[in-house]
């Protein structure tokens, strides 16, 4: 027997909402729509809860890129707010529309 991850998914109260912003961060296509689950491609995934987010996410994404001065303007024109400053000059936490924590790291 053999145990894999299948995927990550993000909880959302306004799923076409925030699903518009992962896309639009991530250059991602919608590739599978439902009443309660968008998936942006394969791994990634949304899943609308009524319930609001209410403490800091345990599990969260590390973004790469190897334009981090532009990766952050973008996440911060789509609605994202960073936590904190940079760490080390290599990470820095941001928040989506929601307040799902991801870090944007330089590559």
């Amino acid at each position: 027997m053999s145990i894999r991850v299948g995927g990550v998914v993000i909880d959302a109260n306004d799923l076409d909402g925030l699903a518009g912003f992962w896309s639009r961060l991530l250059e991602r296509d919608v590739t599978r729509r439902e009443d309660d689950w968008i998936s942006l491609g394969t791994g990634l995934a949304l899943q609308r809860v009524p319930e609001p987010g209410t403490a800091k996410n345990r599990i969260h994404l590390d973004l790469v890129t190897d334009d981090f001065p532009g990766a952050v303007a973008r996440a911060a024109a789509l609605g994202a707010t960073p936590v904190g400053e940079m760490h080390e000059n290599l990470w820095q936490v941001w928040r989506d529309p929601e307040g799902n924590e991801f870090c944007i790291c330089v590559s």
